[in-house]
């Protein structure tokens, strides 16, 4: 016989949460709703810990999203022109010649290093 579950919500997986904070951002409040998508996807890869360490390529967004490669391109450099993310490592090709994905970082958590929270998104205003 298997054991009842006395605590539902033990059985609920994993959430994404947005703080109001951000959302009540000037940032944020203008923000098309494709880019909008794209953060979510990044903050679905951050578990608590690894800010700083998220691996998200374009083509991973794009899959992930359900659109092409090359239409991700200009969401990812929105997110970072409006101080959301901030990229920690550039791609390129490894030692073995095999691609490496962009490294991101969540601009409203500090990072697995133990930096600070930068929060570009705060100060960002429209031009």
């Amino acid at each position: 016989m298997t054991k009842r579950n006395r605590n539902p919500k033990r059985k609920a997986g994993r959430h994404v949460q947005i703080s109001e904070h951000l959302q009540a951002t000037a940032a944020w409040a203008t923000l098309k709703p494709s880019p909008r998508a794209l953060y979510i996807e990044l903050k679905r890869r951050f578990n608590g810990h690894n800010n700083g360490q998220i691996v998200l390529s374009h083509r991973d967004a794009a899959k992930a999203l359900n659109v092409h490669r090359n239409t991700v391109g200009p969401w990812f450099a929105e997110l970072q022109e409006r101080g959301f993310i901030e990229m920690v490592v550039a791609p390129h090709l490894g030692p073995e010649g095999v691609g490496r994905a962009t490294v991101w970082a969540l601009q409203e958590q500090p990072t697995a290093d133990g930096k600070p929270a930068k929060r570009g998104f705060e100060k960002w205003r429209a031009k």
